[in-house]
C-alpha cells in the first residue's frame, strides 16, 4: 500500500517559513506542530528563506532582538547611576 503525498500551495510553504523564522521556533517543532514531516519542512526552508520578503523577516528579527538587547543594556546602566546617585547623597 502506497502513502498518498500530500500537496501544499506555495502561499502555505512560505508562510510556514516566515512562522519558523519570526517566531524563532525550530523546524522540528513546527513540523510537529503541523503534522508535516520534518525533511519537508527543512527543504521549505532552505528554498524560500532567500527570498527576499522572507530574508527581510528574518533581518527583523535579529533587528528586534538587537533593540531588546539594547533596552536592556539601558535598564541597566540607569539602575546602577540610580543606586550610585543614591549612595552619594
Amino acid at each position: 500500500m502506497t502513502k498518498k503525498q500530500r500537496r501544499y500551495e506555495e502561499d502555505f510553504k512560505r508562510q510556514t517559513v516566515r512562522y519558523i523564522l519570526e517566531e524563532a521556533k525550530s523546524v522540528a517543532q513546527v513540523a510537529r506542530e503541523l503534522k508535516i514531516n520534518e525533511n519537508t519542512l527543512r527543504g521549505w526552508v532552505k528554498k524560500y528563506k532567500k527570498e527576499p520578503e522572507i530574508s527581510e523577516t528574518q533581518t527583523l528579527r535579529s533587528e528586534d532582538h538587537e533593540v531588546r538587547e539594547l533596552k536592556k543594556r539601558i535598564r541597566d546602566l540607569e539602575d546602577r547611576g540610580s543606586q550610585y546617585a543614591s549612595n552619594d547623597y
